[in-house]
């Protein structure tokens, strides 16, 4: 990772650990998830809601204002727009994305579930999917949420992470690991 991306990581764990702790406390875990799902719903939606969290252009005092209209106007908890609140004042409202992730991952293992990333080289059927996610939660323990992505230069077979563990048996993997075996021969 990164430095600059590490460092957003970073602050964003610090900001979502505070807000799913008062969430948790407050029994709004259920209303903080909407929030989250309505604002990344914002995100990917509006450009101006992208420039604003991200331009150094934009003032602190402009940031504030927006943002505060924004959550405002979107219903979201309180405790959520407080944070986006504080984050327009110290000027970090560029990690929300990365908030945002972080939020959801600690709602998933609040709730024990667990997601993975699954890359295949066509997309996957949803019977496919649903015995993909059955098989990888008898593996795992937890439940698990299925995020697949399609990568046509894998040529076949599935790339799946969980957590930290990686399962590489994909055609192209195949291929490298063959070509190695033969230039080491020779």
């Amino acid at each position: 990772m990164s430095e600059p991306a590490s460092i957003s990581a970073g602050i964003a764990a610090r900001y979502a650990t505070a807000v799913f702790e008062i969430a948790d406390e407050n029994k709004a875990l259920d209303s903080l998830e909407t929030s989250i799902n309505d604002l990344a719903a914002a995100l990917a939606d509006s450009e101006d809601l992208q420039n604003l969290i991200s331009s150094p252009l934009v003032t602190r005092e402009e940031q504030a204002a927006a943002i505060d209209a924004v959550s405002t106007k979107m219903g979201l908890d309180p405790t959520l727009r407080n944070t986006l609140s504080l984050m327009a004042a110290k000027r970090r409202l560029f990690v929300v994305p990365a908030l945002i992730d972080s939020l959801r991952a600690s709602l998933a293992e609040a709730r024990g579930e667990v997601t993975a990333e699954v890359t295949s080289a066509k997309a996957l059927t949803k019977t496919q999917s649903e015995k993909l996610a059955k098989t990888l939660a008898e593996r795992v323990g937890k439940k698990v949420t299925i995020n697949a992505t399609v990568d046509e230069s894998i040529i076949g077979g599935l790339v799946v992470k969980v957590g930290s563990k990686m399962i590489d048996s994909s055609i192209r993997s195949k291929l490298n690991s063959l070509q190695n075996a033969m230039k080491e021969v020779g």
